[in-house]
């Protein structure tokens, strides 16, 4: 038989009631965080400047989204890929041939791009011995990655100039590979126009572009479909920060010249190069 006592049923409801009080009262401090939302950034240049470039935009996200927001790259674009592929980022933001990789294989969604264009260029030493490209025979040049765009376009601008067997090195940081040109330790590197451009007043005009692609779907801002039913309101979000000042500098100092919309089927142009990437990754 359940006690009935009077003085032991008042202390169990008072036992109840102070505790349903001190979850109301605490409940919140107890809470667990919420999940940042994750704006994954490719690694075109090294971590500590893709965190400082993009603290900007992350603050105008967090205050829209209204909870944490957390800027993240990876070693090369490669892990970069992989980490895309398995949901890790809310927003990736990356070039267009990983972009239209994670819209046909993982269902991201297609938000906007830079107005600036995106070119790949190949740099050599300015005072050194190469002239045109006949002169990288026999010689070992450098590039991002296996599936960097700017690696996979100079690639394939080496067997057009029937220098398929110059061997291509990797390195994982874009602000290092003209360094280790003038130092003689590469013939030439692959890296982007805007890479170039952004290089030290002490290293830019001892570069020259040797060659330049067309130009190519840039950094492309792809949304994971989790948050499909919010897409509007993000893109509205970036749109807005576009048009604060602190956007418009970001756009500045970056040379980006601002957002715009994807033309029709910008992302399907990058088929050939998705290929290439696909295979990169399975491959390892």
């Amino acid at each position: 038989m359940p006690d009935r006592n009077p003085s032991t049923l008042r202390r169990f409801f008072l036992k109840f009631f102070f505790g349903m009080a001190c979850a109301t009262i605490l409940g919140p401090a107890w809470a667990e965080e919420p999940r940042p939302f994750v704006l994954g950034i490719a690694p075109h240049t090294s971590a500590r400047v893709i965190l400082e470039m993009y603290q900007p935009l992350r603050r105008s996200l967090e205050a829209a989204l209204k909870q944490p927001v957390e800027v993240q790259t990876a070693p090369d674009f490669s892990e970069f890929a992989r980490r895309a592929l398995n949901q890790e980022y809310d927003i990736a933001v990356t070039t267009g041939h990983q972009a239209r990789l994670y819209q046909t294989d993982a269902a991201y969604l297609p938000l906007l791009t830079y107005v600036a264009e995106f070119k790949a260029v190949a740099l050599v030493d300015k005072n050194g011995p190469i002239h045109t490209a006949a002169d990288l025979k026999g010689k070992s040049v450098l590039g991002l990655s296996p599936t960097s765009l700017v690696t996979l376009w100079g690639q394939q601008w080496l067997k057009k100039q029937n220098l398929g067997d110059v061997p291509v090195r990797y390195v994982s940081a874009a602000d290092s590979v003209s360094r280790q040109v003038l130092a003689g330790e590469a013939a030439a590197a692959f890296t982007s126009l805007a890479n170039y451009q952004k290089l030290p007043p002490d290293i830019r005009p001892r570069m020259r572009i040797l060659a330049e692609s067309e130009a190519m779907a840039g950094r492309v801002y792809m949304l994971n479909k989790r948050w499909a039913k919010e897409r509007k309101g993000i893109e509205k979000a970036l749109w807005s920060f576009a048009a604060t000042p602190e956007g418009k500098n970001y756009f500045e100092q970056n040379k980006l010249d601002g957002y715009r919309s994807l033309k029709p089927r910008e992302l399907e142009a990058m088929d050939p190069y998705v290929a290439e990437t696909r295979q990169a990754l399975s491959s390892k």
